[in-house]
C-alpha cells in the first residue's frame, strides 16, 4: 500500500466528518439569523466571507493573516468563550457559528491551510538544496 492509496483512504472519512459538521453548523447559523434578526444575519455574513475578505485585503498564502482566518481554533475559541463566559451578544456567537462554517466547507472541498498540506515542510528548506 502506498502513501498516496493511504491517505486517499483516510481523505474520504475526514471529507465526510468536515461535510457534516458544515452543515450542522450552517443550519445552527441560519437558525440563530432568523432567531435574533438583522445585526446577527449581517455578523453571520460578514464572517463566512471572511476567508475571502482576507485575501482580498492583500492577504497571500504563506503570510499569517492567511493562515489566521483559516484555521479552525480561533473560531472554535470565539463559540466556546461565548458560552462560558459573560458575553451576551447573538452577533458575536453567530460571526463565529458562520466562520467555522466557512472553515469547514473549504476542509470539506479539500482546501487546507498551507501548513497542513502534506509535502509542504520539505518545500521550506532554508538551502533551497537537498543534500
Amino acid at each position: 500500500m502506498t502513501i498516496e492509496s493511504t491517505r486517499a483512504a483516510v481523505t474520504w472519512p475526514r471529507r465526510l466528518a468536515w461535510g457534516a459538521l458544515a452543515l450542522f453548523l450552517a443550519a445552527f447559523a441560519v437558525f440563530e439569523s432568523a432567531k435574533y434578526g438583522l445585526p446577527t444575519t449581517a455578523a453571520a455574513l460578514a464572517f463566512f466571507v471572511l476567508p475571502d475578505a482576507a485575501r482580498l485585503a492583500g492577504a497571500r498564502l504563506p503570510g499569517p493573516l492567511h493562515q489566521a482566518v483559516h484555521r479552525v481554533w480561533i473560531p472554535l475559541v470565539v463559540l466556546v468563550g461565548y458560552s462560558f463566559g459573560p458575553i451576551v451578544w447573538p452577533p458575536l456567537f453567530t460571526a463565529g457559528l458562520s466562520w467555522l462554517t466557512r472553515i469547514a466547507i473549504d476542509r470539506t472541498f479539500g482546501r487546507r491551510p498551507p501548513s497542513s498540506r502534506p509535502g509542504r515542510e520539505a518545500s521550506h528548506d532554508l538551502g533551497g538544496t537537498v543534500s
